[in-house]
């Protein structure tokens, strides 16, 4: 009998570890679905395929680098702390290492994304008086047509 419980215990802490993969899998996929859905109907209305899905932006992707190794380093540290105090065994300290190393290498890797990012900066407000013309003179207005 005390058998048959482990197992069922075995069996609720292994769907309860699971079933959050389970989920956001299931939502990926119905999500891919959905949009190839939508997809093929605009293709049988006849949009053009350059209109379906606009370019995607990734913005600042150091960013997201930077967070994800500053993660990995608050918990590689935490871990490695955790099994100097003996809470946790050997192996623990060492997947926290590991963890730390790969924290340190996003962090290089978000430092180099940003060097060489290409800087893409607006006009500012104030460089706009700079760039008129030195004679002062403003472009002639279009002219509207009126109906007088």
């Amino acid at each position: 009998m005390e058998e048959i419980l482990q197992g069922i215990t075995a069996l609720i802490v292994f769907l309860g570890i699971s079933s959050p993969i389970l989920i956001i899998g299931l939502v990926y996929y119905l999500k891919k679905r959905l949009e190839h859905k939508q997809i093929m109907a605009a293709i049988e209305k006849g949009t053009p395929l350059s209109e379906l899905k606009p370019p995607k932006q990734n913005g600042a992707l150091w960013i997201k680098n930077l967070t994800f190794g500053i993660a990995l380093i608050i918990i590689g540290v935490g871990l490695g702390l955790l099994g100097r105090r003996g809470e946790i065994t050997a192996m623990g300290s060492f997947i926290g290492l590991v963890l730390l190393a790969i924290g340190v290498a996003w962090v290089i890797r978000a430092w180099l994304n940003r060097k060489y990012q290409p800087q893409s900066q607006p006009l500012a407000k104030g460089n706009a008086t700079e760039n008129k013309d030195t004679l002062d003179v403003s472009a002639p207005e279009t002219l509207q047509p009126t109906n007088e």
